[in-house]
């Protein structure tokens, strides 16, 4: 019994949505309370960070193993990295403390790019110069002592949980102190803990040094309020991962997505529209357990998401969904770049690099030429036109940084559609904003007939779905476009409705528009590495040919009676989510200011009632794959 307790079995990591882990939680949570408790100022802080990072460090070895290894490497090699960049540079060499730096993201980088895109490097040489390499597992080589045989299989590589985001983490940590943003940590002790905090540790946010290290030195602090607040974040994310997310995913969209060429064209759409809820609801209901139990030991961590389905453009989502990335990405690799001022060598570099990508991902040569051509296309306009250079750069930076935020994911070529897919939406959506009601009405005229006539001429799927949305949002564009012709923008009570209908047509367009791009992000999730590029590409086309291809429309009301349970628990996760922000703000503080024992009569019902939603077997968040 005791060694099942604390050995790692790989088949039931230690997940929110378990037993296992609330009972592991109450434990720690019993001997957390004893500590702060006590007297002893600034020491009882200190034991309780070391406590908590003992926890930690069990916590991630119970969901990866020997994997833990990896994460106390990059804990000690940033520390002592971070504190040579200091050291540096207040002696003057600022010559070392780059280099220092330049180490450290060399190290992480490749730690991450060795754990994630083995598979994609060897192929590549394969590819590129026909060899016959195999994929071989180092680490399982040194822990069988050098040898191929024992414990350890050398011939795969399993990707640790959470590496792309405590990398990214202790990235931000370095290249903070690099820049002076923040002073190296001198305990290593609380340096660790920084990474390995538990609650966040696997699937993020990924929190700033800046932001969490100063909590480290503040004394336990839990208000009334706070702890409602605390136990509501927990129940809301057990009910987004269970109720929704587990529910939606093994009742429909598990099933579409595996077998898109038994289903409808109605169900592979439904299927999609589906995801697009269950990712959100699996991925923000880990934050929101995450933050809760964070709360409960006197920790904030940011908030991660904010509604992104209400999200009027592209630009705007990003700025909702997964804040941690976007900020990370913005922080670190778009502001770099050039951002919105310039284009810089890092820019042409990851042109070339890209476009290598795409010819390796794809096999074809007109593919990376493309890219490299549009790359060149743009960088020509925009120094032959200064007047609008900067805005050029900005969305090639742009562009660049949603492109290596797909890869981020997996080195898959429907990972990098789905980012560039990303980073075309927001610069579309930034030159419609610059252009006047004429010009994009002709321009939608012109774009949505191309469409009809090549439809019409080439009757594939893939152009039966765009015209079919083109037309959908001319005509939206055309009512806008007459209502400001007739001036009703400008008469008060029309100003209002107007502005109303025209931001539900625009969250309307841009969720549809985001759930398409999830076909390629959810075509390449949870497959074998060796296999992922062939089988997402299948499976992506195989939807598009079924909804795409022709409906038959008397099977509609029978899928609908058939998943009603499943349709009806979307709709109501759907308006849940579209609910005013002050509204959901009230009944947060409400439950919050509840009695303690009319909350605890709450845990205990909605505990019932997601247990009646527990399926038979355990879903694994699905950011833990990245």
């Amino acid at each position: 019994m005791i060694r099942h307790i604390f050995a790692f079995n790989s088949s039931s990591p230690l997940l929110f949505t378990q037993f296992y882990f609330w009972a592991f939680f109450a434990i720690v949570y019993t001997v957390f309370a004893w500590i702060v408790s006590g007297r002893g100022g600034q020491g009882r802080t200190h034991l309780r960070n070391v406590f908590l990072l003992f926890v930690s460090w069990f916590f991630y070895y119970k969901t990866s193993g020997l994997a833990l290894l990896i994460l106390l490497f990059v804990t000690l090699s940033d520390w002592l990295i971070a504190r040579r960049i200091d050291r540096a540079q207040g002696n003057g060499h600022a010559g070392a403390a780059r280099g220092w730096l330049i180490l450290s993201v060399t190290l992480d980088l490749g730690l991450l790019a060795y754990f994630k895109y083995a598979w994609f490097f060897t192929n590549m040489v394969n590819d590129l110069f026909g060899t016959g390499f195999a994929v071989f597992d180092i680490f399982a080589w040194l822990g069988n002592g050098g040898s191929t045989a024992g414990r350890f299989s050398v011939d795969s590589i399993v990707l640790p949980v959470g590496i792309s985001f405590y990398i990214f983490q202790v990235i931000s940590y370095t290249a903070d102190v690099y820049a002076r943003r923040i002073r190296p940590v001198a305990n290593i002790l609380d340096f660790g803990f920084y990474v390995s905090f538990f609650p966040q540790l696997v699937a993020g946010p990924i929190v700033r040094a800046s932001e969490f290290i100063p909590q480290l030195y503040k004394p336990f602090h839990l208000s009334r309020r706070q702890f409602g607040i605390a136990v509501f974040w927990i129940l809301n994310g057990l009910i987004k991962k269970i109720v929704l997310s587990d529910y939606l995913a093994v009742n429909f969209i598990d099933r579409v997505f595996d077998n898109p060429l038994l289903f409808t064209g109605f169900e592979n759409l439904s299927a999609l529209f589906l995801y697009s809820l269950q990712v959100y609801a699996d991925f923000s209901g880990y934050t929101d357990i995450a933050i809760g139990v964070a709360m409960l030991m006197g920790f904030y961590l940011p908030r991660n998401f904010d509604s992104p389905y209400k999200a009027r453009n592209p630009q705007e989502f990003w700025r909702r969904w997964h804040m941690s990335l976007s900020r990370w990405l913005k922080t670190y690799l778009y502001i770099p770049l050039g951002g919105n001022r310039n284009a810089t060598f890092g820019t042409y570099f990851w042109i070339v690099t890209i476009a290598l990508v795409a010819l390796i991902l794809t096999g074809s040569w007109a593919a990376g030429i493309s890219i490299a051509g549009i790359g060149l296309v743009v960088t020509l306009v925009g120094w032959l036109r200064p007047e609008r250079r900067k805005k050029i750069y900005a969305n090639l930076n742009s562009f660049i940084t949603m492109l290596l935020g797909g890869l981020w994911h997996g080195a898959s070529w429907n990972f990098m559609i789905w980012g560039g897919l990303n980073g075309i939406g927001m610069i579309i959506n930034k030159l419609w904003r610059d252009m006047g009601w004429h010009w994009r009405m002709l321009l939608l005229t012109v774009v949505a007939g191309a469409l009809c006539i090549c439809r019409h001429k080439w009757p594939l799927p893939v152009l039966n779905l765009f015209a079919m949305w083109g037309l959908i949002v001319w005509t939206g564009t055309l009512v806008q476009y007459v209502w400001h012709l007739l001036g009703a923008t400008k008469r008060t009570g029309l100003s209002t409705l107007a502005d109303r209908l025209g931001t539900a047509w625009a969250i309307a367009q841009t969720f549809t528009f985001i759930t398409f791009t999830r076909l390629f992000f959810r075509s390449s999730s949870n497959l074998d590495p060796q296999t992922a590029n062939q089988e997402a590409w299948e499976t992506a086309q195989n939807m598009v040919g079924q909804i795409g291809g022709a409906w038959n429309s008397a099977v509609i009301p029978d899928v609908l009676w058939e998943y009603r349970y499943v349709m009806v628990l979307f709709v109501i996760g759907m308006v849940i989510h579209w609910l005013p922000a002050k509204f959901k703000q009230w009944y947060r503080i409400n439950f919050a200011m509840l009695p303690v024992g009319v909350i605890g009569a709450v845990v205990v019902v909605t505990v019932f009632i997601i247990y009646q939603f527990i399926t038979a077997g355990t879903q694994p968040f699905i950011y833990f794959q990245f």
